[in-house]
């Protein structure tokens, strides 16, 4: 761990280096924002700090767990309409680009604090915190200039991209005015290098020798009806809590920031359980005379010992008694060790934003259901409602960015468009909606065939001819209530 950081630390200083170098500008982002970045990341994927194999610290990785719960509620039957001229252009782009990735790039959100969305031509990229350097923000703390790295391994050589994307305003003389006017431009400058060695940058090269070669070193743009950029061409998930770690920076906090000593104490408790469990086995001591065949003579004329084979869990000592026999079966301390993971998971539920005792190990109902959620106190219901507010500035952006990149290379005619999001209901149960159906069906307000549908598994044809046959038995059927 302290080696992978200590690459990492020297990747990052490298990499701004650079930016300064070849750009002229500095990286904003504080060393100890990207500090708890790289431990957010080394958490979310299974090393923590605190892992010691050598003592039997193992980690159960429950905070990628939280991110995973979060993306899932979240996005939880997510889909997105649109209106205007431009409807079906920004459909296709959400249905084919977007809407299966969604719920990864959420719970990256969930896990990292922010994640960039970013339009390549074919589809979306997903930029995590250590590809990126901002480099500018605006006074409300949104990102103005930024340089992204992308990095590919051929052969022997790693090539490596840094992109630098910005607002640049300068002087446009207007032909029809013959004076010259202020314009605000989005600048995206691009520069390729070529290394022998992985995480080092190396010599700069022309971008037409790498697989970037379609790209132009420096592009101005603007819209073709003279009009402003309104925003950076990329979309940016972050998680709404405020950075404690540095109010300035417009990077969001991880899920599972505020719970790190807890999720340690969680992996310690845990693998204190699985280790008594592991030594639990039961252990027979007998005296190693009970199990000794009788000697044999080997061609020489030495005597041989034989012993039974045992099962693994006899021992055989030395005794004065022969008949020496005691059965050892270890005490587990289960229902107290689980009391006391149950007390972290509480904790750390809550800590991440969850209701209380929404995290619990329990054999027979496991998870809280949705029902005991939306009673408690709302914390749960609260929580996803801030994190699908944040996705929704974050798509906003990023729809907003490919309609400027279908202007600019006439993927699709002009046009204006509206965003509508969908969610589903994340309070929903199943066996509530069944009963409120079902209560419908025999009061007359839906047709009988369509709980059958829904609920039963039948076809609609198979429903139909169901209620047909129903309706016609002086019996009482399916929907007639006692």
């Amino acid at each position: 761990m302290g080696i992978i950081s200590a690459i990492k630390g020297w990747w990052n200083s490298m990499f701004k280096s650079e930016i300064k170098d070849k750009f002229q500008v500095t990286g904003i982002t504080s060393g100890a924002m990207q500090d708890a970045i790289q431990k957010w990341m080394n958490i979310y994927n299974g090393e923590p700090e605190w892992l010691d194999p050598e003592n039997g610290i193992r980690t159960i990785n429950f905070a990628g767990f939280i991110c995973e719960e979060i993306a899932r509620l979240a996005t939880l039957a997510i889909d997105v309409n649109f209106d205007g001229r431009r409807a079906k252009y920004m459909k296709d782009f959400w249905d084919t680009c977007v809407k299966d990735h969604i719920r990864e790039w959420t719970e990256s959100m969930c896990a990292f604090g922010t994640v960039i969305l970013k339009p390549n031509g074919t589809g979306v990229d997903l930029v995590t915190p250590d590809q990126m350097e901002i480099t500018a923000i605006d006074g409300n703390r949104k990102i103005y200039g930024i340089v992204f790295q992308d990095e590919y391994q051929s052969g022997e050589d790693y090539y490596t991209k840094l992109e630098y994307h910005r607002f640049l305003s300068a002087r446009v003389k207007m032909p029809e005015a013959e004076k010259y006017t202020d314009t605000m431009y989005y600048v995206v400058s691009n520069r390729a290098f070529i290394s022998k060695n992985a995480g080092e940058l190396g010599k700069e090269i022309e971008l037409k020798y790498t697989k970037w070669s379609s790209l132009q070193p420096d592009v101005h743009i603007s819209k073709k009806n003279g009009g402003k950029i309104n925003s950076m061409l990329f979309g940016v998930l972050r998680m709404p809590s405020v950075n404690r770690i540095d109010r300035r920076s417009p990077l969001g906090m991880s899920a599972f920031s505020k719970a790190l000593e807890e999720l340690r104490d969680l992996d310690i408790a845990y693998s204190r359980n699985a280790e008594e469990i592991e030594d639990s086995s039961k252990m027979v001591l007998l005296d190693e005379r009970v199990v000794q065949l009788p000697a044999k003579k080997d061609e020489k004329g030495n005597v041989i010992r034989q012993k039974l084979n045992l099962p693994k869990y006899v021992r055989t000592i030395n005794g004065e008694n022969s008949d020496y026999y005691h059965e050892i079966i270890p005490q587990l301390n289960t229902e107290i060790r689980k009391a006391g993971i149950n007390q972290q998971l509480s904790i750390i539920g809550v800590k991440c934003g969850f209701s209380n005792g929404y995290f619990v190990i329990d054999e027979k109902t496991g998870m809280v259901t949705a029902t005991q959620v939306e009673s408690d106190d709302r914390r749960t219901i609260q929580l996803i409602k801030d994190v699908r507010d944040a996705m929704q500035a974050g798509l906003d952006d990023l729809f907003y960015a490919q309609a400027v990149f279908a202007d600019l290379y006439n993927l699709e005619p002009a046009g204006d468009y509206e965003t509508q999001y969908d969610f589903g209901d994340i309070t929903y149960n199943e066996e509530e909606d069944r009963k409120r159906n079902l209560q419908l069906a025999n009061s007359g307000y839906i047709p009988k065939w369509q709980y059958l549908v829904r609920f039963e598994g039948y076809s609609e044809v198979e429903a139909k001819a169901a209620v047909a046959e129903a309706s016609g038995d002086d019996k009482k059927g399916l929907f007639d209530e006692e």
